[in-house]
């Protein structure tokens, strides 16, 4: 009995010198549901960017997850980045030509003797060309996005764009899209906070 209990023993040591530690996404992750209060700093990237701004905390408060403030003295995170929304216009120009010729030709002439040759030319041309210009208006919208804690670190980042959808314009695209993306990294440190064998 004492051999099998010493063999179990070396196992287990075993096991654990080679189980991993949790790496820093890992832990990042976990501060995620440590947040309460997040202040939506203001955004680099023009005028565009204080609108795509409004959208991404209508977006995060509609998931209900933090407290999203007015007051930066209050957060204990803050979301910073840049975001653009750009309309340009898309241009594409093709050049199509056809061009067909046809000639026939008979001749004749008078050698120094008596024959006699005969001579007819007939010729054809065709030609066509066609232009083709199409300009697209175009709408994109992009967003840099970090969550960061009041001592500097970077607990969560996303990057997304859009040219929007056939019901959706390209800044609530990208706003919802950061949304998901952020519920979906708070939903995996829950799990992973229940379930610490399954952190990946």
């Amino acid at each position: 009995m004492r051999g099998l209990a010493l063999l179990l023993a070396v196992a287990a040591m075993a096991t654990a010198q080679q189980a991993p530690a949790p790496g820093r996404e890992d832990q990042a992750l976990r501060q995620l549901l440590s947040v309460r209060r997040v202040f939506v700093d203001r955004f680099n990237g023009g005028e565009t960017a204080a609108h795509l701004r409004d959208m991404i905390i209508a977006s995060l408060e509609s998931t209900k997850l933090f407290v999203i403030t007015e007051n930066a003295e209050r957060a204990d995170t803050f979301l910073r980045g840049s975001a653009e929304d750009l309309v340009f216009t898309d241009t594409f120009q093709s050049n199509d030509s056809i061009d067909a010729r046809v000639q026939v030709g008979r001749g004749s002439s008078y050698s120094s003797g008596s024959s006699r040759q005969a001579s007819r030319n007939l010729g054809a041309s065709v030609g066509e060309q066609e232009s083709t210009r199409i300009a697209e208006r175009k709408h994109e919208a992009t967003a840099s996005v970090r969550l960061v804690t009041k001592d500097g670190d970077v607990i969560w980042s996303a990057i997304e764009e859009s040219m929007g959808g056939k019901f959706r314009g390209a800044s609530a695209d990208v706003a919802d899209k950061i949304a998901r993306k952020l519920t979906a990294a708070y939903e995996r440190a829950r799990k992973a906070e229940q379930s610490p064998a399954l952190v990946k």
